[in-house]
């Protein structure tokens, strides 16, 4: 299999002005590390019981354009309050609330987000017409309130679009594979320094979604062999090699990967990439179960998504 010279791709994200400016603002201004409780002296813990029925949860979700529903038919300015949004951060609140819980929501996703600053400096390298606004570590991370009981975190997508424009772009020419496995080391070390400094300052349930074969997706439908396969390969790694292990520390794993609902074409915006209603809708679903259920299922080891190119 070979990964040489593959065609890079960029998913744009067309962000209004005035959210740029928001988000400037919030990363910027030291006020928001006093009422986002920054600089607490927790010790690490990892609770694993959902929340008691009736109880009060306060839901942080730490993601990137999914958090704001960019796709959806009600998007999200980040950072306020959206009641009526309809990204599956939304949703799931209201479901909670619906089944009796009192929800207090502190979304942190940023539009373009990755995981850490050397994704982020990665994909100023590679993908310079795709802008990226911050990274999880730095920018979301810090702010996650003391009192939160609920941390929801997707982080993947843009990574994996990332790696495969470097590919493209001629990196790990002499050793594609390895290029890829490399990065996704650095992504499990990042996914480590997220999950510790969250614990850091916050007893909390945390909810992680995996990431589905986006070789598998509609973006990639007509891509070449290549940058399927590298999209593939780095996927499935991410979320066989370092988000579904993260089961044995207690984390609960929304299995996209495996879910046959993640292919459907139904289920995504005209970009092909980002969910639409139906698609944030049946992820939220899947939030909601795995925040207040006792046993949720772990992910699969293996299934037939994890192949779809070979």
């Amino acid at each position: 299999m070979r990964y040489f010279r593959c065609r890079s791709f960029n998913v744009t994200h067309h962000i209004p002005i005035s959210w740029i400016g928001a988000v400037t603002l919030c990363l910027t201004a030291s006020v928001a590390c006093d009422k986002l409780g920054l600089g607490g002296d927790k010790s690490p813990m990892m609770p694993t019981a959902p929340p008691a029925a009736g109880s009060k949860i306060v839901y942080t979700a730490v993601g990137a354009s999914d958090a704001t529903a960019h796709g959806g038919s009600i998007e999200c300015v980040p950072f306020v309050d959206c009641p009526n949004g309809t990204g599956y951060v939304q949703v799931a609140a209201r479901q909670l609330r619906a089944n009796g819980f009192t929800v207090t929501l502190t979304n942190l996703g940023i539009p373009t987000a990755v995981i850490g600053p050397d994704f982020q400096a990665l994909s100023a390298q590679y993908r310079p017409g795709a802008p990226v606004f911050g990274n999880y570590i730095d920018q979301e991370m810090p702010f996650v309130p003391k009192d939160t009981t609920v941390v929801t975190i997707f982080a993947g997508g843009n990574e994996v679009n990332t790696i495969t424009a470097a590919l493209g772009a001629g990196a790990g020419a002499s050793d594609q594979l390895g290029y890829i496995d490399q990065q996704v080391k650095a992504f499990g070390a990042d996914y480590a320094t997220l999950l510790n400094g969250i614990n850091a300052h916050a007893a909390t349930r945390i909810v992680v979604l995996n990431l589905p074969n986006l070789a598998g997706l509609p973006y990639l439908a007509t891509a070449g062999l290549p940058q399927r396969q590298a999209a593939q390969r780095t996927a499935v790694a991410m979320s066989t090699t370092v988000i579904n292990p993260l089961t044995s520390q207690g984390v609960t794993i929304v299995d996209l990967m495996c879910d046959p609902r993640s292919y459907l074409a139904s289920n995504y915006f005209s970009d092909g990439f980002h969910p639409n209603d139906s698609g944030y809708a049946f992820i939220a679903a899947e939030v909601v179960r795995a925040i207040t259920l006792t046993s949720y299922p772990a992910p699969l080891g293996s299934c037939p998504p994890m192949t779809l190119v070979r």
